[in-house]
């Protein structure tokens, strides 16, 4: 019986060990590449890297980060912090965007977080969360 319980407790540690992780791999598409293409998709795995900070874009304008809903004056104080944060390592900035956000918006990110010292940004869209009402005759 004591055996049992000693194994459990051990495998509880084992899976907090290997999944707790505090760095996300998330797939995504970089913006800061000079050889720019899209990817081949050969899985998940081909593309995932790990981010140091992850922002979620719903409009213009309108960006939500750990901390709350910023405007792009905010974001760029908040960014360079994100970047000490991380320390020596490379940072990396995961931006998932809504499909109404435009082109302009989400360079203007990229070019905030490039000045702010990341050295890679990648883009997650994602689809609209619209409700789609059906059309009454």
């Amino acid at each position: 019986m004591d055996t049992l319980f000693y194994v459990n407790v051990v495998l509880l540690g084992l899976f907090f060990a290997l999944f707790g992780s505090r760095f996300v791999l998330s797939p995504g598409i970089e913006l800061l590449q000079p050889d720019f293409a899209l990817p081949e998709s050969e899985g998940v795995g081909g593309t995932a890297v790990s981010t140091m900070a992850v922002i979620s874009v719903l409009g213009p304008n309108m960006v939500f980060t750990s901390e709350g809903c910023m405007s792009f004056g905010e974001l760029a104080v908040w960014l360079p912090s994100q970047v000490a944060r991380g320390g020596e390592q490379k940072s990396r900035l995961l931006v998932r965007a809504d499909a109404g956000v435009s082109a302009e918006d989400i360079m203007e990110i990229s070019d905030l977080a490039t000045a702010a010292g990341f050295t890679g940004v990648q883009l997650a869209l994602e689809k609209s969360q619209r409700p789609n009402f059906p059309s009454r005759p």
